[in-house]
């Protein structure tokens, strides 16, 4: 397996070709995310006409791609087609509903749902770097694509991850952190000390030799606790690993690989032990969520684990060349934080023994080595609107007239930055996991102003601030949007996606399920 081999799959993009004549629909989905693979059903299942084109390969974001273990909050909260997808996997595993489940079952779900709808899906599109959208006023009319193609749509929905459609839209938005003062918002800014994905006990961040700060350590000082910066919030990749024998492939050294760089690791390996007075094992540095079949999904924690700190900053701005590096260096990162706790003998030799009856599913994501096929960008661009979500909604005004369904999971962002304290020790901070009562989210989040564009709808970067976002970035969540932004096109037609008569909206989405009301269930 060659260090390119990953990101050439997971981000391919077809090559230039003569011009066809554009595609004509009545809805074009942007990214195959879940939200949008459900956007672009629920507004087939209106009776338009669906084109759904994904910038890469594969489908189904980050649902697909090793997130098994479902974010859901409160289940209660959960109705409609994000249910219905869930109900729908739960019926291939013999159960009623399965929130945990392996990748490509989800992925066969979503295709099948896809098919029924009749949705023309089309795959390796994306969007020109420059000219890619063009506009008539307020209103786009159609998208261009690096491989030559183009198509044509009376409303548009920009459903991926990174906001490209919005921003070559001219639609105004944001990336970062915003201030405690912008919104009035105590959860706002540079964060506090956090009790989860921190450095519990003292460990030196200051290299022995050169007295400068370890790999993987920022050079910049944290800043004033609440204020605004334009950082963001760390990436990772979820790992869908097995320890069966008969279907384990070893995650591979990267090329390049340094074991200087993982002494920061090593060091807090060291303290671990010291402090807790007992040898770490893996439960304390991955949370591992186990799926069918001998499968889990690995995530982060603690404060050294597959959360890359720091490297993801870049990443919404930047050209398609910058995000391939990004996304390789993540790859790079994650790859050899597997390999040192597999091989260094700085590591316990416990955790060493443990960590090696661990690999990659092999029956998963086969055309790309056995590596999840996307990135998990926990966010990147986020809209700005007329009506902007904050904190005060996710805490306090819970009830939205234009309501379009429910969100409940905690405000939950992972670490931004590490840095090194006055004296020589290291500090994680960003990390933000604060309960939420169940609330409403509002139509007006999926909406740009309507002099920007009125035809647009935008169900994954919605309006919202940092610390709002940081709830509705679930996956079921993404769903739920997702259906409303399809149904909305079906009552736009016609008129600006701002006029929308949202008492029928929400009339419409009722009838499929969705839910409005959190009834605790006993």
């Amino acid at each position: 397996m060659t260090r390119r081999l990953f990101v050439g799959q997971a981000l391919a993009c077809g090559g230039l070709q003569s011009a066809p004549p554009p595609k004509r629909y009545d809805v074009l989905v942007y990214g195959a995310t879940s939200g949008g693979i459900i956007a672009a059903v629920a507004a087939a299942r209106e009776g338009l006409r669906v084109a759904l084109a994904e910038q890469g390969r594969y489908l189904g974001g980050m649902t697909t791609s090793g997130l098994g273990r479902t974010d859901y909050g409160k289940k209660e909260t959960i109705g409609g087609y994000s249910l219905e997808f869930y109900q729908r996997l739960g019926k291939k595993y013999g159960e009623p509903v399965s929130w945990f489940f392996e990748p490509h079952m989800a992925e066969l779900v979503f295709k099948e749902m896809l098919t029924e709808a009749k949705v023309d899906v089309f795959t390796e599109r994306r969007l020109r770097a420059s000219g890619g959208v063009r506009k008539r006023g307020a209103r786009i009319r159609e998208l261009f694509f690096e491989n030559g193609t183009a198509i044509e749509a009376a409303l548009f929905i920009d459903a991926a991850y990174e906001g490209d459609l919005l921003n070559q839209a001219k639609v105004k938005y944001t990336v970062g952190r915003e201030g405690v003062t912008h919104y009035d918002e105590t959860l706002a800014g540079v964060r506090p000390r956090d009790r989860n994905h921190q450095f519990d006990f003292a460990v030196r961040g200051i290299g022995e030799v050169t007295k400068k700060p370890l790999a993987d350590i920022g050079l910049a000082p944290r800043g004033e606790i609440g204020a605004a910066d334009k950082k963001v919030q760390a990436y990772n990749f979820r790992l869908c690993l097995t320890r069966n024998p008969a279907n384990r492939v070893e995650i591979p050294k990267p090329n390049g690989y340094d074991p200087a760089r993982w002494t920061l690791a090593a060091r807090y390996l060291e303290a671990f032990a010291r402090e807790k007075k007992r040898v770490p094992e893996m439960k304390d540095l991955f949370l591992v969520g186990v799926m069918p079949n001998g499968k889990t999904d690995f995530n982060n924690r603690g404060p050294v684990s597959t959360d890359y700190i720091g490297a993801s900053w870049d990443y919404p701005e930047a050209d398609y060349a910058g995000r391939a590096a990004i996304w390789q260096a993540h790859i790079d990162y994650t790859a050899g934080l597997f390999y040192f706790l597999r091989t260094d003998e700085r590591v316990p030799e416990s955790l060493r023994v443990e960590m090696a009856t661990w690999g990659l599913a092999a029956d998963e994501f086969a055309s790309t080595n056995h590596w999840p096929h996307q990135l998990h960008v926990r966010e990147a661009r986020r809209l700005i609107g007329d009506f902007v979500m904050t904190q005060r909604d996710i805490q306090t005004d819970l009830t939205k007239e234009d309501a379009i369904g429910m969100g409940s999971y905690n405000s939950d962002s992972r670490n931004v930055q590490r840095y090194i304290q006055a004296d020589g020790t290291v500090q994680n901070e960003g990390n933000m996991e604060v309960r939420v009562t169940p609330y409403q989210i509002p139509y007006r989040v999926l909406l740009p102003k309507k002099k920007e564009a009125e035809n647009l709808l935008v169900p994954v970067c919605v309006s919202s601030s940092h610390v709002a976002h940081s709830t509705l970035r679930i996956e079921p969540v993404y769903m739920i949007m997702g259906q409303a932004a399809g149904v909305a096109a079906k009552l736009a037609v016609g008129k600006a996606v701002q006029d929308v008569d949202t008492a029928a909206l929400r009339a419409r989405l009722k009838s499929q399920g969705t839910i409005f009301e959190w009834v605790q269930s006993k």
